[in-house]
C-alpha cells in the first residue's frame, strides 16, 4: 500500500505545484457488492485534460460466506438454518489517472477514470459460543470508470459514479476460534485446497459499483 499513498502524494504534490491548479474533495455512497462508501480527492487537468484521483472505499458486504459451499461438514446454509451468521467488509484504495470530457451539457460534466486497486477483503461465519472462522485476503486489481458531476453551487457539485474493478487471486487466511483454542492457516493459489477455501469466502473477482454524493472543489 505504501507505493500507491506515495504516487497518489506525489501526483497531487506536482499539481499543487501548477500554481492555478484546482482539486475536488468527494464523498459519494451507494452499493459495491453491498452497502458502499467512498472518499476521494480528485486533481483534475494536471497535463491538459489529464488528472489524477486518490480514493478510498468501504463496504459491508451483501454476502459473505457462499450458502451452497460445503467443506466436508455440511453446507453453509444448513447452519444458518441453525442460527450461524455471516458478515463480511470491502476496503479498497485506488490511484486513477482522468480524462475530463468537460461540460457535455449546462452545469454537467464528465470525467473518465482508470488505474490501479488494492482490495483488503474480510469475511467471518460466526457459530455463536465464541466459534467462528474468518478468512481475509489483500489482492492488487484494477477498475474503472466515470464520473458525472452537476453543479449545485459555485464550488459544490452532486456527482454520480459508476464503474467496476477487477481483483486477482492472491493468499488466502484463515483463523479459526473453536472450543479448543485457535488455528491459522493460509493457502496460496497453488494450494489443492484453495478452490474450496476460495468458493467459500465470499468477496469481489468483478466488483461493480454505483454511487452517487458530492464533491466540493477547492
Amino acid at each position: 500500500m505504501k507505493p500507491i499513498h506515495l504516487l497518489a502524494v506525489t501526483a497531487l504534490a506536482t499539481g499543487a505545484s501548477a500554481g492555478a491548479q484546482s482539486f475536488e474533495l468527494g464523498l459519494t455512497g451507494g452499493y459495491a457488492n453491498g452497502l458502499s462508501g467512498e472518499a476521494f480527492i480528485h486533481s483534475p487537468n494536471l497535463i491538459g485534460p489529464v488528472g489524477v484521483k486518490f480514493g478510498v472505499s468501504y463496504a459491508r458486504a451483501a454476502d459473505a460466506i457462499k450458502d451452497s459451499s460445503d467443506l466436508g461438514a455440511g453446507t453453509f446454509a444448513s447452519y444458518k438454518a441453525s442460527g450461524a451468521t455471516e458478515s463480511g467488509t470491502h476496503t479498497i484504495v485506488g490511484l486513477d489517472a482522468t480524462y475530463g470530457l468537460g461540460e457535455l451539457a449546462p452545469g454537467i460534466d464528465t470525467t473518465l477514470y482508470a488505474g490501479a486497486r488494492y482490495g483488503m477483503f474480510r469475511s467471518t461465519e460466526d457459530y455463536g459460543s465464541n466459534i467462528n472462522a474468518t478468512y481475509s485476503t489483500n489482492a492488487f486489481g484494477v477498475g474503472g470508470g466515470v464520473m458525472v458531476g452537476y453543479a449545485l453551487t459555485g464550488n459544490l457539485s452532486l456527482v454520480a459514479d459508476l464503474g467496476a474493478d477487477y481483483f486477482f487471486n492472491s493468499t488466502i487466511n484463515q483463523v479459526n476460534n473453536t472450543a479448543s483454542g485457535q488455528t491459522t492457516a493460509s493457502y496460496a493459489t497453488n494450494d489443492p485446497n484453495y478452490g474450496d477455501i476460495s468458493n467459500r469466502f465470499v468477496r469481489p473477482g468483478i466488483d461493480f459499483k454505483a454511487r452517487i454524493g458530492i464533491k466540493y472543489v477547492f
